[in-house]
């Protein structure tokens, strides 16, 4: 049955990454191990941090934070890719559409804040160490967490309801595997230029500025840890920092490609690429970068495991 009769005028669709691949049931097969490992890092770093009161300090409640954010972006566009490579149609309703957009955002608004507050906690951490439990307080680790979330919507709100008020043409193809604002855009009849240059002064506040803030924060950090007596204190402070400028570059680089420069210099292919990098390949190294430089992740994991071997053997 032709897609065409299965589907109604408002559904769009999408022509995801397998549509013109000869090998797409390895590429779906190689995307399912990594989501399945971006799934199970993510959660068990998160349960982690939650369940031992070692770890239930300001940075591991921030990790876990993004942690959370790695799962809800996967869920919100990988399980929809793969269900239409299975059933053999790649519709999407005008709201689940809205809803993937509203989701990425979000997601993409709330990591940046998160990044940034991250790289702050860390700044000090090591710099100001007398004044960190006094300005780091649980109730202010809260409210960053929350901050970010509830921020993050509601710039994703006026985005996707700004997004989906513009008209399309005849085509209703969107050359991208899930629902992505710049995509959508390309549908429109509508001159898309405004809100175009509205996208690109949203990259500079959120990609941008950030990333100025925390390299900042890296800067005055490394230029402390040179002053660090303590050999193990440096190299401490170095692992830990390393980890999170890793997972930094990881996010921020696609993510300047792909929103600040202009769409008709940005292949299409080049395009899903990075977005494949920044959806799927990147939650699933945040926990791994995170765990596996981290004794104190690596060291709560291995009680947690030794003290379930020991229930068995009773």
């Amino acid at each position: 049955m032709k897609q065409g009769n299965e589907s109604s005028i408002t559904d769009f669709i999408l022509l995801g990454l397998f549509s013109d691949s000869r090998h797409s049931g390895l590429l779906v097969t190689i995307i399912l191990f990594i989501v399945g490992v971006a799934i199970t890092g993510n959660s068990v770093l998160a349960l982690l941090i939650w369940g031992d009161a070692h770890l239930h300090t300001p940075m591991y409640f921030l990790l876990s934070q993004l942690s959370l954010m790695g799962l809800t972006l996967i869920s919100t566009t990988v399980p929809k890719m793969v269900t239409d490579f299975f059933s053999g149609q790649s519709f999407i309703s005008r709201i689940g559409c809205g809803a993937q957009i509203f989701f990425y955002v979000t997601l993409g608004v709330a990591e940046c804040v998160l990044l940034t507050l991250m790289a702050f906690d860390r700044y000090l951490a090591i710099c100001n160490p007398l004044r960190y439990p006094v300005i780091m307080t649980p109730r202010v680790c809260l409210q960053m967490a929350i901050g970010s979330w509830t921020g993050s919507m509601l710039i994703s709100l006026m985005h996707t309801v700004y997004a989906m008020n513009f008209s399309t043409c005849d085509s209703r193809k969107i050359h991208h595997f899930f629902c992505e604002i710049m995509a959508l855009l390309k549908l429109s009849c509508e001159d898309t230029s405004t809100y175009e240059k509205v996208v690109l002064i949203t990259g500079i506040v959120f990609l941008l500025i950030p990333f100025g803030l925390i390299l900042t924060s890296y800067i005055l950090i490394f230029l402390a840890v040179l002053h660090m007596n303590s050999r193990e204190g440096r190299h401490k402070a170095l692992a830990t920092c390393s980890s999170h400028l890793s997972v930094v570059s990881l996010y921020f680089g696609p993510a300047m490609i792909i929103y600040m420069t202009p769409g008709s210099f940005l292949p299409a292919d080049v395009d899903q690429r990075l977005f494949v990098f920044d959806v799927i390949i990147t939650p699933m190294l945040n926990p791994l970068i995170y765990s596996l430089r981290n004794k104190e992740v690596l060291g709560s994991l291995r009680n947690i495991l030794w003290r379930k071997l020991i229930f068995m053997k009773r």
